[in-house]
């Protein structure tokens, strides 16, 4: 049994798993093919990456793989807590430039799922945070991309000063939106 809640941003989904408790704690699977499939998510997931941050205020993002390497991601926080940040970049969408912020915590259980044509990024909310997420494509260093997290087009509301934010040398260099050459176009369901 999951949750699927939409997002201010259809596309973009809240997803949460059933958590079977006992005195012990608890048992959720995060990713089941035939229930997920049920659900409208039919995703063919063939990675999996794990991100760890050690301190509050890591900012990692906002990321994209271009095409032919663009990847629908579902994220999910094994331990600590994090703003995910969603960003629909694709050309003619309803949604351009609109973005969704999420709380997605290991107490939660929240995963979102981020489609392809989003910029994506998290900001951590505690120390010694593990982010987990599936994505559909494998990563490629050629389209391994990155817009500025604070961009004014953006405008994102992280929630923190942005000089407090913890970024990698690639983030803290990352152009800003009217300097990115765009590669996402939005195609319409038919």
């Amino acid at each position: 049994m999951i949750d699927v809640s939409y997002t201010n941003i259809p596309e973009v989904k809240l997803v949460t798993p059933r958590r079977f408790s006992d005195a012990r704690g608890w048992f959720s699977e995060t990713w089941t093919e035939p229930k997920m499939t049920a659900a409208g998510l039919d995703f063919d997931f063939m990675q999996d990456n794990h991100s760890y941050s050690a301190q509050i205020h890591t900012l990692r993002g906002l990321h994209y793989q271009a095409p032919p390497f663009a990847q629908t991601k579902l994220v999910r926080v094994a331990r600590g807590a994090v703003l995910d940040v969603a960003v629909d970049i694709r050309v003619g969408s309803p949604t351009y430039l609109k973005w969704v912020a999420e709380e997605l915590s290991a107490e939660n259980g929240a995963q979102l799922l981020v489609p392809r044509g989003f910029l994506h990024g998290f900001l951590t909310l505690q120390p010694d945070t593990e982010v987990l997420y599936k994505v559909d494509n494998p990563y490629s260093g050629e389209a391994d991309g990155a817009v500025r997290f604070d961009d004014p087009t953006l405008g994102v509301d992280w929630g923190i000063d942005p000089a407090k934010a913890i970024l990698s040398d690639k983030d803290a260099a990352a152009p800003a939106f009217a300097d990115f050459d765009n590669p996402f176009t939005y195609e319409a369901a038919s």
